[in-house]
């Protein structure tokens, strides 16, 4: 933590010489992207897509999960797409899995959960749909076909949201799915196929 702390301290003074870009943000933010991806530490987006402040809208939580349209009670992922697209306007939507992500591992292994109730209620919306996916996977340690069928059903999800599916149907919303290496550093691309590739640079 005091690493994290001296770096906060020092901030300012490691970005003076970019003051005009940092002070430009006080006027408002205009993303390009919402980017839904895990919490995990080790999926940074910004260093992943090497973006600027300003450029990414992020969603972060265990898993990647979108929670389906309609679920009750209030929602920070619901009132995070809304805002997305109704006030920043972004026309992209990346969701981004993971490899050797905990929360896939947990939902692949069964572990048991009752340790952890809010971990478990959380990982039961995206079990359902991930079921076909978790009882045929093999047992890899990165768990390629878990997160990549979890990024599947997620923009499954997202298509739930009124919002997403007018400006989707209307042209004006492109949904992306990708699923990254932790231990490579390669990003995987949804094709229309459905099959998820590294594509040259």
């Amino acid at each position: 933590m005091k690493a994290l702390l001296d770096r906060a301290r020092t901030f300012r003074t490691r970005v003076e010489c970019e003051s005009g870009a940092y002070q430009k943000l006080a006027e408002g933010q205009y993303p390009e992207v919402l980017f839904i991806t895990c919490s995990d530490s080790r999926v940074i987006p910004a260093l992943i897509t090497g973006a600027r402040p300003g450029e990414i809208f992020e969603l972060r939580n265990a898993g990647n999960i979108v929670p389906p349209y309609g679920r009750p009670g209030a929602s920070g992922e619901a009132a995070t797409i809304e805002y997305a697209l109704e006030v920043l306007g972004v026309q992209d939507i990346v969701v981004c899995g993971h490899s050797h992500c905990g929360a896939m591992g947990a939902l692949k292994s069964g572990d048991d959960l009752s340790a952890l109730p809010g971990v478990d209620a959380w990982l039961r919306i995206a079990r359902p749909e991930l079921t076909p996916v978790l009882e045929t996977a093999p047992d890899d340690p990165s768990l390629p076909e878990v997160s990549q069928g979890n990024v599947v059903n997620q923009l499954e999800a997202l298509r739930s949201y009124p919002v997403v599916r007018r400006r989707f149907d209307a042209g004006r919303l492109r949904l992306h799915g990708w699923y990254y290496e932790v231990d490579t550093g390669r990003v995987h691309e949804l094709g229309t196929d459905g099959d998820f590739r590294v594509h040259a640079a």
